[in-house]
């Protein structure tokens, strides 16, 4: 299996793992009498568990290498979806997700570690970009694929058919020729300690915190989408399949577009000029969002679209700022993406405030404060 498959497989493991799930969180809530928020737990303690595992995986693959920790990850996410495929209860089901996403963390830092581990300077800048193309499809056509299961089979076969799909995985991981990188040494403590020395590399710190927040908006919509579509607005399971999809798809083409400006054009230009987009796309959901599913789409798909370009250059430039320790690097983006989005697929949950108007302030948080560190940081460059 080529490399760049093997990474798509990976970065898709987050996206398999939620997207699909979508459409049955309202049947879930009808068959077990839960609230949304006891529905919404299978989703916050996949992220969260997904995130604290992400800073366990992230160490031991530059110790041990890449390849065990893939291999053992995607074991327990295809043992985690089988379990969650036989659960009767939330409380089966959430305890069957965490196991999922203990697998799902070991395959998603990964991919970002083997773009840093076998592609250099503006060649992973594109290879970013072609991941940030395709990866979309799959929360495109995955909540389609639950949605269909939902009305032709159960929602069991949703997560057969991640399980299933996992094992495409596995089997690239058993191709996979170990990469060379330098590797850390010692016990426990000297692998854990590899966090100081990290965490001690200040702008890579600064980048990974200000871009962390720049989904935050794109995370609520995730969690509150099948609620507000099918919910607040009435649409059809399979209405609702579609609706996400054409979210997904404005993703992939801000990623499409960037990997063509990228090759021409300064790259902080290109990531600036997406920050106020997706700005724009935040005020357009605060000033009509709730109105109409259309009024709501439409802001929801501009935003999409210029995170979709942001991405891979927010993640190329924070790679940038690490020789070393690339896998702990790595697992910290990823963690510190992955612990705002449980926190935003929690707050959509409670619905303290209508769900497009809290997708919308998140929105215009993620533009504003990755934009004022590219301030900050170039002015303090241009005074060195």
């Amino acid at each position: 299996m080529p490399n760049l498959v093997l990474i798509i497989l990976l970065a898709a493991f987050p996206a398999l793992s939620t997207d699909m799930y979508l459409p049955a969180l309202p049947a879930l809530q009808t068959l077990w009498s839960i609230s949304p928020v006891q529905a919404n737990l299978s989703l916050t303690a996949f992220f969260i568990c997904f995130s604290f595992f992400l800073l366990v995986h992230g160490p031991l693959s530059d110790r041990v290498g890449r390849r065990p920790v893939l291999l053992w990850g995607v074991l327990l996410y295809i043992a985690g979806s089988y379990a969650c495929a036989a659960a009767d209860s939330i409380t089966v089901l959430v305890a069957a997700r965490v196991l999922q996403a203990m697998g799902a963390a070991a395959a998603a830092f990964l991919a970002l570690a083997l773009t840093k581990d076998l592609y250099e300077g503006l060649e992973r800048q594109r290879i970013l970009a072609i991941i940030g193309v395709i990866v979309p499809l799959c929360p495109m056509l995955a909540p389609l694929l639950g949605g269909w299961m939902l009305e032709v089979l159960s929602w069991r076969w949703i997560f057969l058919c991640q399980g299933t799909c996992a094992l495409a995985a596995l089997y690239g991981g058993l191709r996979l020729r170990e990469p060379e990188f330098e590797r850390t040494r010692g016990g426990l403590g000297a692998v854990l300690g590899r966090y100081l020395v990290l965490l001690s590399n200040r702008r890579y710190v600064v980048y990974t915190l200000a871009f962390s927040v720049t989904a935050a908006g794109q995370f609520a919509f995730i969690g509150g989408s099948a609620d507000l579509y099918i919910g607040d607005f009435g649409l059809s399971e399979r209405a609702f399949g579609l609706a996400f999809g054409f979210n997904a798809l404005g993703v992939m083409a801000g990623a499409a577009v960037c990997s063509r400006l990228c090759v021409g054009i300064e790259s902080q230009r290109i990531l600036r000029f997406s920050l106020l987009g997706i700005l724009a796309g935040a005020a357009g959901i605060l000033l009509g969002g709730a109105a109409t599913p259309v009024a709501f789409a439409v802001p929801m798909f501009v935003m999409s679209f210029f995170l979709g370009m942001s991405r891979p250059l927010a993640n190329h430039m924070t790679l940038e700022q690490v020789s070393t320790d690339v896998g702990a690097a790595s697992a910290v983006m990823t963690f510190t993406m992955f612990l705002v989005a449980g926190l935003a697929m929690q707050a959509v949950s409670l619905e303290l405030v209508p769900r497009p108007v809290l997708i919308g302030t998140l929105g215009v948080a993620g533009s504003m404060v990755p934009m004022v560190t590219l301030a900050l940081l170039g002015r303090r460059g241009r005074k060195a």
